[in-house]
Formats: structure tokens, C-alpha cells, sequence
């Protein structure tokens, strides 16, 4: 378990209906403490963004009629907090009844509020529910599923990931067997992750081993993904390398934090798992 205290926090509680605008529901989680724990709260080796899709966006136009949209948030790996997920579904679905003249009007709102609790800027596009830019993608590379492995026990550890020295390899590598766990609530979160490095070769059952060992273990997800990260470039020192993972929906959400350490890389589209 974590030593996240969540005072003030709603997930794993029963909580009522809110029904008028409440931007006061959004609770940020500071990066700071995960950071802390993988020994790299002063300086980041990554940039990155949480990438979100919420898929239960609607508010009312100027005449009184629901507006639907699917919405893509980007919240930036640079920011003060994170912002926990149960909150964010609580504070989009108090905008349910509340009157917008224009998509941009709400949008404009929305920046604003999960921008003052993050502690900096965020984008956010609103999509149509049957837009083409959210069909879902197959990841790129060799799937590491088939690979013959013993389950782990413990935490996972930079010490389980093994090289093959003197090769010297550009990857592409994917896997859908990451089960990681909540650390308020212990429920177990889903995904695929997809990783890009150029370095020392991965050896790949290793990897995959390395990426089960998160079945007990309980982070948030961005976290997750940032000890991921630190352990494959401390053991390997790659010349770069790309990190994201794609956490199946909850409550309308979903969440895929992406770490690079190429400040120009973009994270990749959602999945057809999504």
C-alpha cells in the first residue's frame, strides 16, 4: 500500500447527486509524493502529458437542449498536481444542467477550472461522440504476450529487467498485461502499455515479467507509468525512450499518461481496448 492519505478525497465513497455547477469537486493530487518514491522529485528525466478521454460530456445549449461531446483533455507531466479521476467525473457532471451559448464557452470554463487546480495550463478538444479522430488504434511493434513467463512476486524493480550486452537495438514493444491497483480503493486498473526506446537491448521476457510484477501493486496510473519510465532508463540509459500507457475506462474515463525524453514526442491515439 502507498502511504497516500487521500484526506478529502471522494473516490471509495458513496457520494450524492450534484446537480449545478461545482468546480470545488476537483481534487488535485500532488506529483510530488510518486516522485518522491522513484527518486526524482527535484529533476525529471521525462516530459510527457496525461492524456484523458471523457466520454460522458454533455451540458445544455442556450435554448435548454443537451449538447453531447466526448472530450480529450492534456494535462501536462510539468504540472504541480494531477487531478484524481472520480473528482473529474463529478465536477464534468455537474455541468449537466447548466446552460452553455457555445461549445467554446464551456471549453473555456472547463481549461480554466482543471487548469487552477493542476497549477498550470491544459488543452482540451471537444469531439463529436462519433468523430473519426477517436476511432481506436492497434499499437505498434511486437506484442510480448505470447512469450512463456513466471508470474513475479513482490514489487516490481529495475533489478528484474536484464540486457543483452553489446546490442545495441531499436524497439518498438507492447504488452496488454498490465493490472495495476488503486491506492485508495485496492480495485485493479487495466491497460496496455507500449514502449520505444533505442539503447542496450530489453531482454523481453524480462520486460514482460517487469510489466506483471504491477498486478498487487498500488499507484495511481501517471505514477505507474513514471516508475516505469525511471526503471527502464536507469537500467538501460537509452538514447531515448517512449512510455505510455492505455488504462481501459472508468466512470467515463479514460487516462493514458505518456512519458518521453523528447520534448517534441507526441503520445499516440486511443486503443480499440478503450
Amino acid at each position: 500500500m502507498t502511504d497516500f492519505d487521500g484526506q478529502g478525497l471522494l473516490l471509495g465513497r458513496q457520494t450524492p447527486v450534484i446537480d449545478s455547477y461545482t468546480p470545488r469537486l476537483l481534487y488535485p493530487i500532488p506529483r510530488a509524493t510518486g516522485r518522491e518514491r522513484i527518486g526524482c522529485s527535484q529533476a525529471q528525466p521525462f516530459t510527457g502529458i496525461d492524456l484523458w478521454h471523457a466520454y460522458e460530456m454533455s451540458w445544455l445549449d442556450g435554448a435548454g437542449k443537451p449538447v453531447v461531446r466526448v472530450g480529450r483533455i492534456a494535462i501536462p507531466s510539468s504540472s504541480v498536481n494531477m487531478v484524481e479521476s472520480k473528482s473529474l467525473k463529478l465536477y464534468l457532471n455537474s455541468l449537466n444542467n447548466v446552460r452553455f451559448e457555445s461549445d467554446a464557452a464551456v471549453a473555456a470554463i472547463i481549461r480554466r477550472d482543471i487548469a487552477q487546480v493542476v497549477g498550470t495550463g491544459v488543452q482540451l478538444e471537444l469531439l463529436a461522440v462519433d468523430d473519426p479522430a477517436l476511432a481506436g488504434a492497434a499499437l505498434p511493434g511486437l506484442c510480448l504476450d505470447d512469450l512463456a513467463v513466471t508470474a513475479p512476486t513482490g514489487e516490481p524493480s529495475a533489478d528484474m529487467l536484464e540486457l543483452h550486452p553489446g546490442h545495441l537495438v531499436e524497439e518498438h514493444l507492447h504488452t496488454h498485461l498490465l493490472r495495476s491497483l488503486c491506492p485508495v480503493t485496492g480495485q485493479p486498473d487495466w491497460a496496455s502499455v507500449w514502449i520505444h526506446y533505442r539503447g542496450a537491448a530489453l531482454d523481453h521476457a524480462s520486460l514482460l515479467r517487469y510489466v506483471i510484477s504491477y498486478r498487487r501493486h498500488q499507484e495511481f496510473h501517471e505514477q505507474c507509468v513514471e516508475r516505469m519510465f525511471t526503471d527502464i532508463e536507469r537500467r538501460v540509459g537509452p538514447q531515448f525512450l517512449h512510455i505510455q500507457a492505455f488504462y481501459t475506462r472508468r466512470g467515463g474515463l479514460d487516462i493514458n499518461p505518456f512519458r518521453s525524453t523528447d520534448p517534441a514526442a507526441q503520445p499516440l491515439p486511443r486503443l480499440n481496448r478503450q
